[in-house]
């Protein structure tokens, strides 16, 4: 740290209005050049009850900083080179997003280039002390929907479980089937807004922020942050169980209204007194012993002495010139042209017929508190049924677009939500079923729930592309939006019941014959 002193007085230094104006600018410019990804993230924190903690992120962050107010005043900031370097990292990124419209790069790439930013303003000392600040940011951006889906669904998974543990130590019978309860005469689903982010993602951002004002030693912060994970899930697996008791005793009413919520209040409440227990006992812990207020260490600036010198801050090049380069950029990214996706014609599903050969359906309706989760655009749900009486369940989910985040689903993360166990999952070629110049290849999965089996094949058909592994799925939906100005695609899943007298190798042989029939006609409903 540099100390300035004239005469004993201490001279500090403060940003004049003019440099004011220019960060100012250079700010807009950014919000300018990465508007939509942000427009968006602060659509999803309004509309979801998991990422509406995200409004506070930005005032923490900032607070961080003026928390450093006395330090900061005390330093000549230099700017760094580096710092340019990495905005332009950040509008490289922020070019792929804009091409892909994958809103996740773009809303990362912003806060590339706030850290170049203040990279360049403050240079390393300055940035040594805000670094932590802009860290907090992530926080605020929302998990691309093929992260949250899978995360959400393996913790209902894991709250049902420990739901239903909590549910028996109070000596009431509780079957757990994947996220289903069953108490007998009434079945609760932990569905995704019970899952626990919308308690987890908060208490990780205050985990964060307690952890950096914790006066104590590395490992007692990290403990401090990553305890969170568990405090939230035992919490919220704490809640579904108590919320299973109340519908026991008082009916559905427990589920909904001022008992539902002051259950969801009661449980943050109880997580951050454990998190603030944690600190009490942590402080100690070790040679030196510090009371909750003292371990916590949060302090406020003080007041700059009246007697100090002041020092305009001049404007650092670096500053300046990544300042004009986010300038340009803003206005190349205004005049380049909208580009317009491509969605093919297709036919709609409700013209997909219902006799193949000696295999005729029945179509079936998926209820809208699951259409609600899948936001698909089209689909297909049907019972075909053979001479034979030999069922085969056909599903084939839609998307016109999966660029904001809605995409295909894997049957892969839905069957143990279900209460099915896989067994076996593989790969199959079906010869004699082609798709293109290949014959069709497609997951196979062996699943079971109690005594009853069942075999499923799926797959994701994708522009063209027959694609077995979901997170490839992921890739192509970036490089085909970029070179392709598609991101149209659909997922197809059959399933079927293994009878007492049959095998997996029966049921290999009712599926793969049905698929020569239904292959034909997919590409009519599922463009290339």
């Amino acid at each position: 740290m540099i100390l300035t002193k004239t005469e004993n007085k201490i001279t500090v230094r403060r940003i004049p209005l003019s440099v004011w104006i220019i960060i100012t600018i250079s700010l807009v410019f950014s919000i300018i050049i990465f508007y939509d990804g942000l427009a968006y993230m602060v659509y999803i924190w309004s509309g979801s009850e998991v990422y509406n903690y995200g409004f506070f992120i930005p005032v923490g962050s900032a607070f961080l900083i003026w928390q450093k107010k006395n330090l900061l005043e005390l330093m000549h900031f230099k700017g760094s080179w580096v710092g340019l370097t990495i905005v332009l990292m950040g509008i490289w990124l922020y070019f792929l997003g804009e091409l892909g419209t994958v809103y996740t790069i773009m809303q990362y790439s912003f806060l590339i280039v706030l850290v170049g930013l203040m990279l360049a303003f403050t240079g390393w000392q300055g940035f040594r002390e805000t670094w932590i600040s802009l860290l907090l940011l992530v926080f605020m951006i929302p998990l691309p929907d093929f992260y949250h889906k899978p995360l959400s669904l393996k913790l209902q998974l894991v709250s049902s479980l420990l739901g239903g543990t909590v549910i028996r130590m109070f000596g009431i019978s509780a079957l757990v089937e994947g996220n289903i309860i069953d108490l007998g005469n009434t079945k609760l689903q932990v569905a995704d807004p019970c899952s626990g982010l919308h308690s987890l993602f908060p208490l990780m951002a205050m985990g964060f922020i307690a952890a950096y004002f914790f006066k104590g030693v590395f490992w007692k912060r990290a403990f401090i942050f990553l305890s969170t994970i568990p405090i939230a899930i035992f919490a919220n697996s704490f809640r579904i169980g108590m919320t299973a008791l109340m519908v026991k005793s008082w009916g559905e009413s427990a589920l909904e209204g001022f008992i539902h919520n002051l259950t969801g209040l009661s449980v943050v409440i109880a997580s951050v007194g454990v998190i603030v227990a944690e600190i009490w006992l942590l402080g100690k812990i070790g040679g030196v012993r510090l009371s909750l207020l003292e371990a916590i260490g949060l302090e406020f600036p003080k007041p700059t002495p009246k007697d100090a010198q002041v020092q305009y801050r001049s404007i650092p090049k670096p500053f300046l010139a990544t300042g004009v380069l986010l300038i340009i950029v803003a206005i190349i990214s205004l005049s380049l042209p909208e580009r317009h996706e491509v969605q093919p014609e297709r036919k709609e599903f409700s013209e997909f017929p219902m006799e193949l050969d000696n295999w005729k359906g029945t179509t079936n309706r998926i209820e809208q508190v699951y259409l609600d989760g899948l936001n698909l655009d089209d689909y297909i749900l049907a019972d075909f049924v053979d001479g034979d009486q030999r069922l085969i369940n056909f599903y084939v989910s839609y998307y016109i677009s999966q660029r904001k985040g809605e995409s295909v689903h894997s049957p892969r993360s839905c069957f143990p939500g279900s209460g099915w166990k896989i067994t076996s999952l593989t790969k199959r070629t079906l010869e004699g079923v082609m798709t293109g110049d290949n014959p069709l290849r497609v997951n196979r999965a062996e699943v079971q729930t109690g005594s009853s089996k069942r075999l499923a094949y799926y797959w994701f058909q994708q522009r063209g592309r027959i694609i077995t592994n979901e997170y490839l799925v992921k890739w192509f939906i970036f490089r085909d939006a970029i070179f392709r100005n598609r991101t149209d695609g659909a997922m197809v899943r059959l399933i079927t019941e293994i009878n007492p007298d049959e095998s997996f190798s029966d049921a290999d042989i009712r599926l793969s014959d049905f698929i020569k029939k239904l292959n034909p006609h997919l590409s009519a409903y599922i463009p290339e």
